[in-house]
């Protein structure tokens, strides 16, 4: 009996130094710089590295805009980054063009908009829907003249003031004007872009830039053409119940 109770004793001693070694040990570790946690994800414990606080340490790094070194491009500029066959007066002719198309019709686009908000009337119904049909498919040319300045290696213009200058489109007044005067205005713009259109086309099919022939013949023009039918079709003076 007295053999067993001093094993027991000895086997308890060694097991709570044993314990307080490992506390010891794992206190000196908690003064680094990282310390373990287990957290529960579904059915599987994955250690989780915490900070000295105890938090986990996925802080974002904010700001960073304060001090930027450098840009990675400049606007107006364009690169040989992806090998497309074009050289580099090329590629500059194109963007730029592509550029001025982009901020008419970024601004054409947005006209489309205050005129589907504004709009009243007896047709009221027929052209808030028109506007809003209109405005989503000049959102994709738009998308898309973008994406074509990021192929040639190109900046695109983007925020609103910088559209503001580049435009060629008049700006509207903040007033609310009766809907023939609201389509007439829209009517100007796309022949604005469409004179640009006809003169970009020539200009990138002389280049030898096929690709943004292209896109202004295949989808500016013909998008802005059918636009400006629907659109015209609202002007024509005709009696609308008798002759």
């Amino acid at each position: 009996m007295a053999t067993k109770t001093s094993a027991k004793s000895s086997a308890g001693k060694a097991t709570k130094t044993s314990a307080s070694a490992n506390g010891r040990a794992g206190g000196k570790s908690a003064q680094g710089l990282s310390t373990k946690a287990t957290a529960t994800r579904g059915d599987i414990d994955s250690p989780i590295t915490l900070a000295k606080n105890g938090t986990d340490a996925v802080q974002p790094v904010l700001n960073q805009q304060e001090n930027s070194p450098r840009v990675l491009q400049r606007y107006g500029t364009v690169s040989q980054r992806l090998p497309i066959g074009l050289d580099d007066a090329t590629r500059q002719e194109s963007v730029d063009m592509l550029n001025q198309l982009l901020a008419d019709t970024i601004t054409l686009r947005d006209l489309y908009k205050k005129h589907h908000w504004q709009v009243v009337g007896p047709t009221f119904y027929q052209l808030h829907l028109l506007y809003d049909k209109h405005y989503e498919e000049q959102s994709t040319l738009v998308d898309t003249i973008a994406e074509r300045i990021q192929i040639l290696g190109g900046i695109s213009l983007a925020m609103a003031p910088d559209i503001a200058e580049a435009t060629s489109i008049p700006r509207p007044p903040r007033d609310r004007e009766e809907a023939p005067v609201q389509v007439s205005r829209l009517l100007e713009a796309h022949e604005i872009i469409l004179n640009e259109c006809h003169e970009y086309a020539k200009r990138s099919a002389d280049s030898g830039d096929d690709g943004t022939n292209d896109l202004v013949v295949s989808q500016v023009i013909r998008t802005n053409e059918m636009q400006v039918w629907f659109l015209s079709e609202h002007l024509v003076d005709t009696p609308l119940a008798r002759s």
